[in-house]
Parts: C-alpha cells; sequence; structure tokens
C-alpha cells in the first residue's frame, strides 16, 4: 500500500523536472562547483534519487546542454522557408526567455562537454543560424547576414546571463525590437570607431606574482578554472608548485586577481572614450568602441572574468561583481540619455543584450583582430541598443 501511494504521487515527468533544475543550478554555480546533492534539493528530492535517471553529473550536464536548443532548433524547423522573419525571431525569444533560468550555461559551460557532445551541439546550434540567416539574406540582403544573425541570436541569448526583473512581455517586446535592430543594422555604419579607441595597456609583469597572473589566464581561458592545476600554472612560470603559495593563498585568488584586472581595464578603457565625447548618442557609441576593443584585445581575460565569477565564493564574488555593476551603470546613464522612454531596469536589459552581441558575434568571428572586425561588431551593438 505504501509503495502504490508513493509511485501514485511520484511526477510522471520526473526526468524532465530534474533536467530543469539542473539548469538552472549549473547555469547559476557552473558545471564543477554545482552538486548532485543541490540539484535534488531544487528537485525536493535525494541525491540518490537522481542516479536513477542519470548514471552520474556529466550525463545530467549533457542532458541539459540539448534541452533548449533543441526546442530551438524545433521552433525554425516548424516555420514554412517563406515565413517572416520577425515571426521566428518572435517565436526564438519566447522558449529563449521561458528558458532564462537554465540557459546561462550555453555561453560558458558547454566548453566542459566531451567532444563529440561539444560537436553535436555546435551542429544544432549552427542549424538555428543558418535558418535565421536565409531570412535575415532574403529580407535585408546586405554583407554578412550570417554575422547579422548570429548577433541577433546573441541579444535574444542575453536574458540568459543576468537576472533583472521584468514581466515577460515587456522583455519579449525588448529582445525582440533588439535583435530585429541588429539584422537591419549595417556593419559598416561604424567605419573608422576602432581608431577613436584608445585602450590601455595590459600591465607588464615585473614581480613573481604578476608573472604568475599572467601565466594562468590563458590556462583558465583554454581548459576552464576547475581543469587548471596549480602544477600547470607553476611549469608555465618555471616555478615548483609549491612556490604558487607564497604569492598567491590559492588558486582561486589568482582567478579574482584576474576578474579585478579585467574590472580595471575595462574602467579606464571607458573612461579614456568617453572624455572624447560631446553628446549623448556619441557617448554611447563610444562606450560601444571601447567595449568592443577591449573584448578583442583582452579576449582570454575577459572571458575568464565573465565565465568564472559564477564559480568563486560569495565573500571573493563581492568586489568583482560590484565592480561589474559599476560598468554597467554606465551604460546604463548615457543610454537613457538617449534614450528616456526607457526606465532603468529596460536600459539594462538592452545593455546586456549588446554584451551579448559581442560575445556571438567575436566567436562567429574567430576573435580574429582587425579594425574591420571591431567596427562591424561596434555597429552591431549600437543596433542592439536600437540607436
Amino acid at each position: 500500500m505504501t509503495t502504490g501511494s508513493t509511485a501514485a504521487t511520484r511526477p510522471r515527468n520526473r526526468k524532465q523536472v530534474i533536467v530543469e533544475a539542473a539548469g538552472q543550478v549549473f547555469s547559476a554555480r557552473g558545471y564543477h562547483a554545482a552538486s548532485m546533492e543541490e540539484i535534488a534539493a531544487v528537485v525536493g528530492t535525494s541525491a540518490a534519487a537522481l542516479y536513477r535517471h542519470f548514471p552520474n553529473k556529466y550525463a545530467l550536464f549533457a542532458e541539459c546542454a540539448n534541452v533548449i536548443v533543441d526546442k530551438l532548433v524545433a521552433v525554425v524547423d516548424e516555420w514554412p522557408p517563406e515565413a517572416a522573419l520577425t515571426d521566428v525571431l518572435v517565436a526564438l525569444t519566447r522558449v529563449t526567455v521561458s528558458h532564462r533560468a537554465s540557459g546561462g550555461f550555453y555561453r560558458w559551460e558547454a566548453r566542459y562537454l566531451k567532444r563529440e557532445d561539444r560537436r553535436v551541439l555546435r551542429t544544432k546550434f549552427a542549424h538555428v543560424v543558418g535558418r535565421v540567416t536565409e531570412l535575415v539574406r532574403r529580407e535585408y540582403p546586405r554583407p554578412d547576414e550570417s554575422l547579422r544573425a548570429v548577433a541577433a541570436l546573441g541579444a535574444i541569448g542575453s536574458i540568459t546571463s543576468h537576472r533583472t526583473s521584468i514581466a515577460q512581455r515587456r522583455i519579449e517586446e525588448l529582445l525582440l525590437a533588439s535583435a530585429l535592430g541588429v539584422v537591419t543594422s549595417d556593419p559598416a555604419a561604424a567605419v573608422g570607431s576602432a581608431r577613436l579607441v584608445e585602450l590601455p595597456v595590459q600591465p607588464v609583469p615585473r614581480t613573481r606574482r604578476a608573472e604568475i597572473l599572467t601565466a594562468a589566464i590563458p590556462l583558465f581561458a583554454r581548459d576552464g578554472f576547475a581543469n587548471v592545476t596549480n602544477a600547470q600554472i607553476a611549469q608555465a612560470v618555471g616555478l615548483a608548485p609549491s612556490a604558487i603559495y607564497r604569492h598567491y593563498p590559492g588558486k582561486v585568488d589568482i582567478l579574482v586577481a584576474a576578474c579585478l584586472q579585467a574590472a580595471g581595464l575595462l574602467a579606464q578603457a571607458v573612461d579614456r572614450s568617453l572624455r572624447q565625447t560631446t553628446d549623448p548618442r556619441q557617448a554611447v557609441v563610444a562606450l560601444a568602441a571601447a567595449y568592443v576593443a577591449y573584448c578583442f584585445e583582452h579576449n582570454a581575460l575577459n572571458s575568464v572574468a565573465e565565465a568564472e565569477v559564477a564559480g568563486l565564493p560569495p565573500e571573493l564574488q563581492r568586489p568583482v561583481i560590484l565592480a561589474q555593476r559599476e560598468h554597467i551603470a554606465v551604460w546604463e546613464q548615457q543610454l537613457r540619455r538617449v534614450r528616456p522612454e526607457l526606465d532603468s531596469r529596460q536600459t539594462r536589459l538592452l545593455v546586456h543584450a549588446g554584451f551579448g552581441v559581442v560575445v556571438e558575434a567575436g566567436r562567429a568571428l574567430r576573435w580574429q583582430d582587425a579594425p574591420g572586425h571591431r567596427d562591424a561588431v561596434t555597429a552591431l551593438v549600437t543596433g542592439a541598443l536600437t540607436l
């Protein structure tokens, strides 16, 4: 009788519930920091119960990685070839927003998938991008259709990277407008913007502590913080592993130093760019150009700062998150001067959409640094802000 009662109350979609909960935890905490116990707590069950559905954490992670992208593939496939671009973007936006809490790990955590799983995921995303590109080419035929398509999807996907609270319908409206601003923009519109940016130079390592930090950053960017050992960092500097502890209490302290260095360089770039502006719109374009230039110039450092902050202990996160918020506040202030009809939360959402454009467009360009690439991405960012 007891067994029958338990079975009767067990949800038929338990596996789906587990996957959705896991996606939220992986998105918020990162793959390595998340535990099966945390996921089980969200579901309201025990970790042992999860293993009845998934043999290990990786299997659950791989399942999560396919949930949203499969829904995106289904969306683009259900529309006929003659469908309007706006209709398809609306559908893609709704799916993305509805999975906002669990979609954040696509941007950075997917690198922890095994090679074959990563290949499958990329193939699915490429299918979505290809379908959107076809529509962009048909309705807005001008150079860089694929870049504009992937950048528009980056604007939509940005909603998974932050927690700004707005009514869902308004989120969808703003993201759709942002995506359309991207696909209708002219990548040649910002020609010369790259030359106006004066980036601060990354500090030359003159101390052993600075050498360790400089050596660790590309390792963290390539392999992920959790996969890099002190021995690898020490080898890159020519030290014994134990010598690292004379300069940093632990590996996580190296990561914090990298995040703070990234914030400092970005703040300097913003200050320098804004000094040259004379009106609000020019200030926003200058911010976009500076951020794009920073991301191309300091790509490894920036990717580490963006990807790894979620895995930091709360007390170590605070200064990094504070610096990020201060940077976003500068954008908010300048963008609201250009678009006073937006409130602070709506402005913040569009700023994040612009950041999403940079990430996806930069990846599409393989972060090959050139003035033309910087100019094109800057134009796409201003389109995402619908200037």
